[in-house]
């Protein structure tokens, strides 16, 4: 998978994306400083959300559309979007934002005119939020632009995401990354259930990451350790400012701890090698080894008194330890020599 000049695949560095969602707080300003922000905390991409009100639901007073259970809890799914959408007018600007600070950006769209907007400001690739996962025609129609797609499965069965893999492959594009994602704001880091990452990427065959709203870094670091290619994570730059989903939102600090403590796992992980290092061979010395620690002389026998597996490890394997005892001595060794063939084999 490649996304603008970011190339995705199993031996790549973790594509680290700051989600701004909401936490522009209404403020095109504060959306530009965020997006900055975010390229000084170490992200490679800042991802947006296109949608409005009308566009994601509609405005109705019946009990469908009140929220319940949620930090939202109280609010109807109009008003809610109304306080947390992006401004259609900004996206352009924030394009062009995010391609001055080196960031890619792209977008989550809702509905097919999304899709059609962001196409025209040339999105280099797309994002399908966990809500959206069961809406087919979205997916088809987001799938039929041969961008690379990256679907959130926070409220996905195994037959939901199918589903949706399908969808893309009807429209002939298998440019898919799935990410693992608890739909629960903040998410309980007892309910992330990281070994999915793992399986998503197995048992589907494509590239898998991990959609983060748990708290802390703990996650996406796990998430890396299993082979999770893709983090997103929602940004802001300070929680003070407020807004639908600061409660669970990275400052710049926090975020660029994760960034660091990710790049740490990364090279942590490491790869298949039974071969030691130069380092690792001189550790060597500090092994066990036999070694005579009593004086012997010519003709004396070998027993578990004056032969001993000890540091450090220049002497004979100890796997030899039981085909020495009771072996003869072949010359005088003085306690503290390294046990050689030589004294017992003529």
């Amino acid at each position: 998978m490649i996304i603008d000049n970011f190339e995705i695949n199993k031996n790549s560095p973790v594509f680290i994306i700051a989600e701004l969602s909401a936490n522009h707080n209404g403020s095109l300003e504060t959306a530009i400083e965020t997006i900055r922000a975010a390229k000084r905390a170490g992200a490679d991409c800042i991802k947006l959300q296109t949608y409005t009100a009308d566009t994601i639901t509609i405005d109705s007073s019946k009990e469908d559309f009140l929220i319940k259970g949620t930090i939202w809890g109280g609010k109807n799914f109009y008003n809610l979007y109304q306080e947390a959408y992006t401004p259609w007018e900004w996206h352009e600007a924030l394009f062009k934002v995010a391609a001055e600070e080196g960031l890619i950006c792209f977008s989550s769209p809702f509905d097919k005119t999304a899709v059609d907007f962001l196409e025209e400001l040339q999105t280099p690739a797309y994002k399908i939020a966990s809500f959206e996962i069961t809406d087919i025609p979205l997916i088809e129609y987001v799938a039929s632009k041969q961008k690379p797609v990256i679907i959130s499965t926070g409220i996905a069965t195994e037959e939901d995401i199918s589903l949706a893999l399908d969808a893309c492959y009807r429209m002939g594009n298998r440019d898919i990354a799935l990410l693992k994602c608890t739909s629960s704001y903040p998410a309980p880091i007892e309910e992330a259930n990281l070994i999915m990452v793992q399986d998503l990427a197995n048992r589907f065959d494509v590239i898998s990451g991990l959609s983060d709203h748990t708290l802390g870094s703990t996650a996406p670091v796990v998430a890396t350790v299993f082979g999770g290619k893709i983090i997103e994570k929602h940004f802001i730059m300070d929680r003070s400012i407020g807004g639908p989903d600061a409660s669970f939102s990275m400052n710049e600090e926090e975020f660029a701890q994760m960034v660091k403590s990710v790049r740490e796992a990364e090279k942590a992980i490491g790869h298949i090698d039974y071969e030691l290092t130069e380092k690792q061979a001189k550790g060597k010395d500090f092994s066990r080894s036999l070694y005579v620690v009593e004086d012997v002389k010519v003709g004396e026998v070998f027993t578990d008194k004056n032969v001993r597996s000890i540091r450090p490890g220049f002497g004979l394997h100890p796997k030899y330890y039981y085909s020495v005892l009771g072996q003869t001595a072949t010359m005088d060794i003085s306690r503290g020599s390294r046990l050689e063939e030589a004294m017992f084999i003529k």
